[in-house]
């Protein structure tokens, strides 16, 4: 990539008037900030509504050749400009935002350089899966609102015949998901396929509209709502059915790994940077993998022979799946359990934060047409200036797979403290600039989410010892995924090695067993993030620990950790010592700022002694 630096900074120059003036950097480079953010909402209108800018809410994004050729060239002027800012002249503030700023247009150049735009979906999600979440996600208090929601439904089959188009240029170079954990993805298309429009879950915006929208305009709204049902979604959703079960599950490969793609190896190495923000080698993290894996069985068997049980522990992992005791008897019962965990949490959230986020979280089912294959929970933000909360999901579908022992842990990593209070911070940070508000980097994202679930030992949850088993085994779960995701996308693992991985180590129910492999599977590198951003934190937390001794305060420690947003581990690291740094400091100076006062202290009895021995009567 560095190849083409040269030549793009001399374009850059050309092209950018600023470069040649006299411009200070930082305003050169907030300038380049603000008209590469401007460019992007422009470039994805669905982004544009996710972080509450409305003016393309008419519209969905171009996905043609031509288009993501040009938002490359785009991407690599950007990158050139931005070299040429000389970062030593920046202040510390502004060089982590040019650090964050110029990995992701790497990323953007490297995806496009690799053709990951020609699988735009994966086993349990994708374009499709966002597409459905526009009733929940689009403003829909004025007339314009609703004629802009109805107005992207009737582009639907445009975004739809682009994509495939795009999945087409993959078959024929091979860049594809696998076969094998392609099925039941039909299941999310098919969902749609509906005969009359108000059974649409695009339909329910029109079923009851708010009052901000004119009686008189309600009927042709939803009239025009049907119509756009029945004429957008339903024939774009029937489209991609039909590509998918003729042309793509036919023709996706049969190789599993991400090595097996076009620059297979590179790509993969690609995606480990992208994900874990670190320079880490797949045989690297595969040993971490494993050396966690032998840690966390030792605890698991702690466990069980706490909890008295005679047996194997393979013995005890089937118990654990079968017995009625451990699972829920309806999807209410499962919901309000959580609810409850969520709320336990919250009530224990000023102990262990000084800043605590204002937005409030819900707790929701994960939608049906998405359900069968999806994971067990996921948190779903609120767009910037909506009247929306944060959603807790909370898988419901087969209940028989969703253990009672997990959910403490689960519920801590999706809500509280976990990512509604990290993303929600995240969005009150007005300070920083537009595109790291709205960042979400996964190592460190997930890496605080699992950080959470360790977090509730300290706030008295897992009293229950099944409970520290769902814990210990939901950290072994991404302990697996550190050996299986490298295992599969770098070693040759097969996909019946990376079930028996995680049905032999972990208690999961053998259903998410299945759609958690078949996740690893379709998303290269995704699955890194959890435990590598987690050992990280952990890491800096002994750090601080040990560094501040009495003076160490949890409240600050965190506050530390996320006062920045989601930045790369690198970039964390550093935050976290010049914490410890000041913090000595601040308590070496308190420290003399006593002894000082002491020593006035006693300057002044001494004094006033010596006065009253002369003066007094015996």
């Amino acid at each position: 990539m560095l190849r083409y630096i040269s030549i793009l900074l001399v374009l850059a120059a050309t092209l950018c008037p600023a470069l040649a003036g006299g411009t200070a950097p930082a305003e050169r480079l907030h300038d380049l900030f603000d008209r590469e953010w401007r460019f992007r909402l422009q470039e994805d209108p669905l982004f544009a509504t996710s972080v509450g800018v409305h003016t393309y809410g008419d519209r969905l994004p171009a996905m043609t050749p031509d288009d993501l050729k040009r938002r490359d060239e785009k991407w690599r002027a950007f990158l050139a400009e931005l070299q040429a800012i000389p970062a030593a002249e920046l202040s510390r503030e502004d060089r982590i935002n040019i650090s964050i700023f110029r990995d992701q247009l790497e990323d953007r150049i490297a995806g496009y350089q690799f053709g990951a735009y020609q699988i735009p979906l994966n086993a349990d999600s994708g374009f499709h899966t966002s597409f459905a979440r526009l009733p929940d996600e689009t403003p829909l208090r004025t007339v314009r609102d609703y004629e802009n929601y109805i107005a992207r439904m009737l582009a639907f089959p445009r975004y739809v015949d682009e994509q495939i188009a795009l999945m087409r240029i993959g078959l024929q170079r091979g860049m594809t998901l696998p076969r094998v954990v392609l099925k039941g993805i039909e299941g999310s298309m098919s969902a749609h396929l509906v005969d009359d429009a108000t059974d649409s879950i695009f339909y329910p915006p029109f079923a009851a509209f708010p009052p901000s929208v004119p009686d008189g305009e309600r009927a042709r709204l939803r009239a025009a709502g049907k119509k756009a049902i029945a004429g957008g979604v339903v024939p774009g959703y029937r489209a991609l059915l039909e590509f998918m079960t003729g042309e793509y599950l036919p023709g996706a490969r049969p190789t599993l790994g991400a090595s097996e793609l076009p620059q297979g190896r590179d790509y993969y190495a690609q995606r480990i940077r992208h994900f874990t923000t670190l320079d880490l080698t797949a045989a690297e993290i595969h040993a971490t993998g494993l050396e966690e894996v032998a840690r966390l069985r030792g605890e698991m068997e702690e466990v069980v022979a706490q909890v008295g049980f005679e047996g194997s522990f393979s013995e005890f992992l089937a118990y654990l799946r079968s017995d009625p005791r451990f699972y829920a008897g309806s999807a209410g019962e499962l919901l309000k359990e959580a609810a409850w965990i969520a709320k336990r949490m919250d009530g224990k959230l000023p102990e262990l934060f000084g800043r605590i986020p204002r937005l409030p979280y819900t707790v929701e089912p994960v939608p049906d047409h998405i359900a069968p294959k999806y994971t067990s929970g996921r948190y779903v933000s609120a767009p910037i200036g909506s009247t929306r909360p944060g959603v807790y999901w909370l898988n419901t579908y087969d209940l028989d797979s969703r253990p009672l022992y997990e959910l403490e842990a689960l519920t801590l990593h999706e809500a509280v403290p976990g990512h509604h209070f990290q993303i929600a911070l995240n969005q009150e940070l007005t300070g920083l600039p537009d595109f790291r508000r709205h960042s979400y980097l996964s190592a460190f994202g997930e890496g605080w989410g699992l950080y959470s679930e360790h977090l509730g030992l300290e706030a008295g949850f897992y009293t229950d010892p099944y409970s520290n088993f769902g814990r210990l085994t939901y950290e072994m779960w991404r302990a697996c995924r550190l050996v299986a995701d490298t295992g599969v996308h770098a070693m040759g693992w097969t996909r019946e090695r990376m079930l028996d991985f995680l049905a032999s180590n972990t208690a999961l129910s053998l259903h998410n067993v299945r759609t958690e492999t078949d996740r690893y599977i379709s998303w290269p590198g995704q699955a890194l993030a959890y435990k590598i951003g987690q050992l990280k934190i952990l890491q800096l937390r002994r750090r601080a620990e040990k560094a501040l001794g009495g003076r160490f305060d949890v409240r600050e420690f965190h506050d530390t950790v996320l006062e920045n947003g989601s930045i790369p581990l690198g970039v964390l690291e550093e935050q976290v010592d010049r914490y410890i740094e000041e913090a000595l400091q601040r308590g070496d100076q308190e420290a003399a700022a006593r002894s000082r006062a002491t020593r006035r202290r006693v300057a002044g009895a001494g004094r006033s002694g010596s006065r009253r021995s002369g003066g007094d009567p015996i």
